[in-house]
């Protein structure tokens, strides 16, 4: 990959279809935007790309959005997707950037070395007039090991801990409403 975690629409236009690649769209919008990630993946999207739904891919227990699920769900899920050990994944969404970032911290959250998003995402692929597919995917299942870095998350006692001692600064990006 060009970049450590940004590529851009001439590097994946160069690799796409290369085995051990995976292109994944994790185009999600909030509620009041009335647009679905799934529906608009079916209308258009990256030729040979997979759909990550964070909805679902998710630990649906906790009553909060998006959480991290376990590793064997993310197993299954990734498995199901067709993205496998060993592959570089390209992670894009609608907007430009806006959920891909979400979906690339979940994959190395779970141990992906080699994932990076793509600088400028659906929009700027399809104002290169790059090509669009349609329809659903049909990936084949690949096997795929979660390797859950705890790092990557941090709990309520380490927020506290972090706060009492000054070293850091929390900023939540969502808006207003959703705060």
């Amino acid at each position: 990959m060009t970049h450590e975690n940004f590529v851009t629409s001439d590097w994946l236009a160069a690799h796409l279809g290369e085995p051990g690649h995976g292109v994944v769209d994790g185009s999600w919008h909030l509620p009041p935007t009335r647009r679905v990630g799934s529906e608009e993946f079916r209308l258009g999207h990256i030729p040979g790309a997979v759909y990550f739904d964070i909805d679902a891919i998710a630990n649906a227990s906790t009553g909060l959005p998006h959480m991290l699920p376990d590793e064997l769900k993310f197993a299954d899920e990734m498995t199901a997707l067709g993205l496998g050990d060993g592959m570089r994944f390209v992670v894009y969404d609608s907007p430009g950037l806006f959920a891909a970032a979400r979906v690339w911290w979940t994959l190395r959250a779970f141990g992906v070395e080699e994932v990076a998003i793509l600088d400028g995402g659906l929009p700027q692929w399809r104002r290169e007039g790059r090509p669009i597919e349609q329809g659903d995917a049909h990936p084949q299942p690949r096997r795929f090991t979660p390797r859950l870095n705890h790092a990557f998350v941090a709990s309520l006692d380490d927020v506290r801990r972090t706060l009492a001692a000054g070293t850091a600064q929390i900023v939540d990006a969502r808006p207003a409403d959703r705060f």
